[in-house]
């Protein structure tokens, strides 16, 4: 009961973390605004620790493991913040489906634990061609948008790594635990890119600003990062992965209704069809008996 209440958890919150991050950078800029999310995001981590009286692991696998949730922490969403700047919300939560098929493919090449099948590399070509399509709709939008895509793509990737990584080096660490190392690691590097690059205080902070960061600070970060880790830990990376199947649709949704984001013909079809490939990979992934689930253990 709890994993399942958990994986709904981390689904709400990944449908509205896209319109957050777009609202949370639009006047003070996507730099001040993802560094201010995280140490708001660490500030709440560490009282939590305080008050439930925890305490880190300092051992090797830990220091690993702490390095590649500050892979996600940082790598992954500095692009997604920077690629919101020039793409509707919603467009980041269907390219992010790209990650259940991103992370079995990484597990299939580079730890060899899948078999490769026919009806696995459909599932990858349909949502091969679903980005395809986003990225001809992200053209006529301008090369800016463009970029948006590459950026979110990029992020995925990040994310998917991270998440095979740590599947990987399997510490068995808790979810709290991950969340304040990768966090420790990665704010420093956000204090450091803020002040190199920007530097500068926002002089106007809407309430709409001010509430996404805080949103995004204590909520999305604290509960949120801290369920997928909790998620990962006892669950495949694939598996977790395919929370991004149900987000899509109520992210572009959410989007269109609360702020005004055009939903053409070429984003539901790109949507249509990567959600598409993430059907068709999850159910092979269940009826094929060459092609066993990724235990926990193993990645």
């Amino acid at each position: 009961m709890r994993i399942i209440l958990a994986y709904i958890s981390v689904v709400l919150l990944w449908a509205t973390t896209p319109l957050a991050i777009k609202w949370s950078g639009e006047d003070p800029g996507f730099l001040f605004a993802v560094t201010s999310r995280m140490a708001i995001g660490m500030a709440c981590i560490l009282l939590t620790l305080v008050v439930l009286r925890r305490s880190l692991a300092w051992h090797r696998k830990a220091w690993l493991t702490y390095l590649a949730a500050a892979m996600q922490i940082y790598g992954s969403m500095i692009a997604v913040y920077w690629s919101a700047q020039f793409i509707p919300s919603g467009w980041i939560s269907v390219i992010f489906g790209l990650a259940p098929l991103m992370t079995a493919l990484m597990a299939s090449l580079m730890l060899k634990e899948r078999h490769l099948s026919f009806s696995k590399l459909c599932a990858y070509s349909l949502g091969v061609c679903g980005l395809y399509i986003m990225f001809g709709s992200a053209l006529r939008l301008g090369e800016s948008a463009a970029l948006g895509i590459a950026g979110v793509f990029v992020s995925t990737l990040l994310h998917s790594g991270s998440a095979v990584w740590i599947k990987r080096i399997n510490a068995g660490l808790p979810a709290l635990a991950q969340v304040a190392g990768g966090l420790g690691l990665a704010l420093p590097a956000y204090l450091i890119t803020w002040t190199l690059i920007d530097g500068q205080w926002p002089t106007t902070l809407s309430t709409v600003n001010i509430a996404a960061i805080a949103y995004l600070g204590m909520i999305a970060t604290t509960i949120g990062f801290s369920l997928y880790y909790y998620l990962l830990t006892h669950l495949s990376a694939t598996r977790v992965a395919l929370i991004s199947l149900m987000t899509p649709v109520m992210a572009l949704i959410l989007g269109h209704l609360v702020n005004h984001e055009s939903l053409t013909q070429d984003t539901l079809i790109g949507t249509a069809l990567i959600l598409s490939a993430l059907l068709l990979h999850e159910v092979f992934d269940r009826f094929n008996p060459v092609s066993k689930p990724i235990s926990g253990n193993k990645l």
